[in-house]
């Protein structure tokens, strides 16, 4: 239902992979398309985000592993209207999701310009949780925290030149 808001704190870990694992292509995925209405750096991202037929608007306050997060969800009519807005400032990927010892790892393979850059994300109910968290080797390099890796950046200034492709 449009205009359904959602309150939380987002307690995430982000890591970067050399390329897109084997069989991947077993697991439930969807395709994100997402755009940047306004970035203040270092502290505020306002974004619009279509994955498959379900539309947010979505507000994303601080940077690292915790960050105040608020969504919105839009009709589609409003999600066009938005759309247009965040040319040049835009994402296209296709998200899978990994089962891994009671978590789900999202794997997000980039399409477009961002094409080969593959990186996941996991999320957390607790910053405990995360902390408690052992990353499996196959994830990679852990870059959470890191801004050059923050999909707002990859929006607005593609691929960072340390090798992500």
């Amino acid at each position: 239902m449009a205009g359904t808001e959602t309150k939380s704190v987002e307690i995430e870990r982000k890591f970067v992979l050399d390329g897109k694992p084997e069989g991947l292509d077993d697991y439930d995925s969807a395709r994100i398309e997402q755009g940047y209405l306004a970035i203040v750096e270092g502290e505020t991202e306002v974004r619009v985000r279509r994955k498959d037929r379900q539309a947010v608007l979505t507000v994303k306050q601080g940077t690292g592993e915790v960050r105040r997060e608020e969504e919105i969800e839009l009709t589609d009519e409003q999600f066009e209207a938005l759309w247009p807005l965040t040319e040049g400032r835009r994402v296209a990927k296709r998200r899978y999701e990994v089962p891994h010892e009671g978590q789900t790892i999202e794997i997000d393979v980039f399409e477009g310009p961002l094409s080969g850059i593959v990186m996941t994300e996991v999320e957390f109910d607790s910053e405990e949780a995360s902390a408690a968290f052992e990353p499996p080797e196959w994830l990679g390099k852990e870059v959470t925290g890191n801004p050059k890796y923050a999909n707002e950046n990859l929006a607005t200034r593609g691929a960072p030149e340390d090798g992500a492709k």
